[in-house]
């Protein structure tokens, strides 16, 4: 009888994986699984002696033939379950030599079975979830029946100790991943708190001449007035003036000079006014926080950040600002200039990238059509606002500053709005460090705020910042 069943039964089968070429990525697919499968009317000696024969083998798949010619899984035995009710009292004569579907009516339980796609760490964490006495049992691993050559039912057997040595190397890659990129973002910090002292620092130097320009300018235009005061009293005074005298004021052009000079010092003022807010806007924006949040005027801040960028402003992108009357913001505000900066680029490079573009289709339509095409517009618009809670309709009482920048370039579709969504988990985060993902952090994690953003194709893009009135 046994060696019927013995016929009857094929041995297990490895199917080999490797631990060495795993990855933060890695399925239960690339891991080591044994096809092991019988039915449930063999008898239970004939496992066990299988067990015997085969020491590592962490279990047996049950299954049942249908009238049909057809078999269906009906769960999963380990071999501690089986050990366990051989030493029983009786245990042999009431298991040994009857059907498995005797032994698995008296331990029968739901084994944890998961797909091959399924990651190592999620799979891992799942086993160690499950009943004390369960999580030395094997896992159940259904694989794609189109990439088995076999024609047994496609479920395989993962060894937990397999899983868990393949986890624990997946963690051990994880944490040299984090360790090299926290070195990597340690090196940029350091970097860029170098570049902003070394900006902080020529801004210094450039305010240092402006200022020396700016304290001069008052004495050349005091004194120019006083020199053309007194040549008039000369010509007042003598009611003849000397040939050669008259021959060098007309060379000279000394009219001309006379009325040029006060234009000439209003224009090296306002350039020395405009260098002093260049460097004003540098130093500013290479802020170096500190370990306390401070008030700070976002409106005065957001206009530096725009005449940093000002450059990249072209003629044809038109910056409307709606400032409201908002208070100075406890804030960290050198990483919220990031932010606006940040945001800022974004806007620009949107509508940069279909400028011309637009430019065809506004000669096109105006000329053929009539149409006129939307000018490219960013809008900044800043108030102090009770926001609606994502919980419920009602307002807050908290007050919060919202500063909202808008452009009405080609906007985002659906599938890239949620790969930014999806970048502002910490996940996601660490995977790819983006621009946007960088700001969200410093809005909700470092201020406690909201980072809130709207995109719809064709129409533009908005985002919104909210920051606590402490």
């Amino acid at each position: 009888m046994l060696d019927e069943h013995h016929d009857q039964v094929s041995p297990p089968r490895l199917m080999e994986g490797s631990i060495f070429d795993l990855g933060l990525a890695s399925t239960l697919g690339d891991l080591s699984l044994y096809e092991f499968q019988v039915s449930v009317s063999c008898v239970g000696i004939v496992v066990a002696q299988i067990f015997e024969r085969y020491p590592l083998v962490p279990g047996v798949i049950l299954v049942e033939e249908s009238p049909d010619g057809n078999s269906r899984f009906v769960g999963m035995i380990s071999r501690r379950q089986l050990l366990e009710f051989l030493i029983r009292p009786q245990g042999m004569k009431l298991f040994l030599q009857k059907p498995l579907h005797v032994l698995y009516s008296y331990a029968r339980n739901s084994p944890l079975i998961l797909s091959e796609d399924t990651p190592i760490v999620s799979a891992a964490q799942q086993a160690l979830r499950r009943l004390p006495e369960l999580r030395s049992d094997p896992v159940v691993v259904e694989i794609d029946p189109q990439s088995s050559s076999s024609a047994s039912l496609p479920y395989r057997l993962l060894d937990v100790n397999e899983l868990n040595l393949a986890n624990w190397q997946i963690r051990g890659i994880e944490t040299q991943v984090r360790y090299e990129r926290m070195q990597t973002q340690i090196v940029q910090i350091e970097k860029m708190a170098s570049l902003g002292r070394l900006v902080d620092g020529v801004a210094h130097e450039i305010l240092d001449p402006v200022g020396f320009i700016w304290g001069n300018l008052t004495h050349i235009s005091t004194y120019s007035e006083s020199l053309i005061e007194l040549i008039s009293a000369y010509e007042q005074h003598f009611s003849k003036i000397p040939l050669d005298i008259q021959q060098l004021k007309e060379e000279i052009e000394f009219e001309y000079i006379q009325q040029d000079i006060p234009q000439i010092v209003n224009s090296i003022q306002a350039g020395a006014e405009r260098l002093k807010n260049l460097a004003t806007s540098l130093q500013n924006f290479c802020y170096i926080d500190e370990v306390h949040q401070k008030p700070a005027d976002i409106h005065t801040n957001l206009e530096g950040i725009l005449l940093l960028l000002k450059s990249r402003i072209s003629s044809e992108i038109r910056v409307i600002k709606n400032y409201d009357h908002i208070p100075p913001v406890t804030c960290y505000i050198g990483q919220l200039n990031q932010v606006f900066m940040n945001i800022l680029i974004n806007a620009i490079d949107a509508l940069i990238s279909q400028a011309s573009t637009q430019q065809w289709a506004r000669k096109y339509r105006e000329t053929k059509n009539k149409v006129p095409v939307p000018e490219p517009t960013i809008e900044i618009t800043t108030e102090v606002r009770s926001p609606k809670t994502k919980l419920s309709t009602e307002r807050t009482p908290q007050r919060w500053v919202s500063i909202r920048i808008s452009d009405n370039g080609s906007g985002m579709s659906w599938d890239q709005q949620q790969k930014i969504i999806e970048s502002f988990s910490t996940q996601k985060r660490l995977e790819k460090e983006t621009s946007l993902a960088q700001s969200y952090q410093i809005v909700t994690a470092k201020h406690g705020g909201q980072f809130l953003m709207q995109s719809e194709p064709g129409i533009g893009t908005q985002f919104e910042i909210l920051l606590p009135l402490v």
